[in-house]
């Protein structure tokens, strides 16, 4: 496979926000997100064998292992690397961008499936497989980045299409004001968790970390 950086470090999103995590970035992407914090990942990596990046997680005494991008499911391998984290008995939480189809991962045993689904903003909200939503599951997650309130009513119409089984954040850009965000949850009532990126208030956008 072709790793972008293998690390640890908090968990700043999501259902394992605050959690020690083995993070495994894979390089390549099939979007560019126009807020994208992640360029550097688009082309630069290494290929690493799955029985080597299986060695370097190791020596990390840490059974949370976050798979993330660029877009993880563009690389055949990312199955089986998965299917080896299993085996090894490794809690799995994998990062898609919502864009391709995620059946072929569902269902198994200790992966927690995080959707993402792209809103205006991003100027990739069009590239979306929409029916993924359909197949998350009581333990995955799905996440809606939002800038601005076309972003928020674009994902609040989303989820009122469909009767979700997992829960639901909502995440400001990185540098806009979650406190609007924030007030748009509690005006409309959404069943929605307020997502902070905890990773980046304590050491911003350094790599790695």
């Amino acid at each position: 496979m072709k790793i972008n950086e293998i690390f640890y470090s908090i968990q700043g999103e999501g259902r394992w926000s605050g959690s020690q995590n083995i993070f495994i970035r894979t390089t390549g992407c099939n979007l560019r997100c126009s807020f994208c914090d992640t360029k550097y990942a688009y082309d630069d990596g290494t290929e690493i064998s799955i029985e080597k990046i299986m060695k370097t997680i190791s020596k990390y005494k840490c059974k949370y292992v976050c798979l993330t991008g660029g877009e993880p499911l563009t690389q055949d391998e990312t199955i089986n690397l998965i299917d080896a984290l299993i085996k090894k008995k490794y809690n799995i939480c994998l990062e898609t961008n919502g864009s391709i189809n995620i059946e072929k991962i569902c269902g198994k045993k200790s992966l927690m499936i995080s959707l993402d689904i792209k809103c205006p903003s991003s100027k990739m909200h069009k590239k979306m497989n929409i029916s993924n939503i359909k197949k998350l599951g009581k333990n995955d997650q799905l996440k809606f980045v939002i800038k601005d309130k076309k972003d928020y009513d674009y994902a609040k119409k989303i989820i009122s299409r469909y009767k979700l089984v997992c829960p639901v954040f909502f995440q400001p850009v990185y540098g806009t004001n979650p406190k609007f965000l924030a007030e748009w949850i509690l005006k409309d009532k959404l069943n929605v968790k307020l997502g902070l990126q905890i990773h980046k208030i304590i050491w911003g956008n350094k790599r790695g970390v």
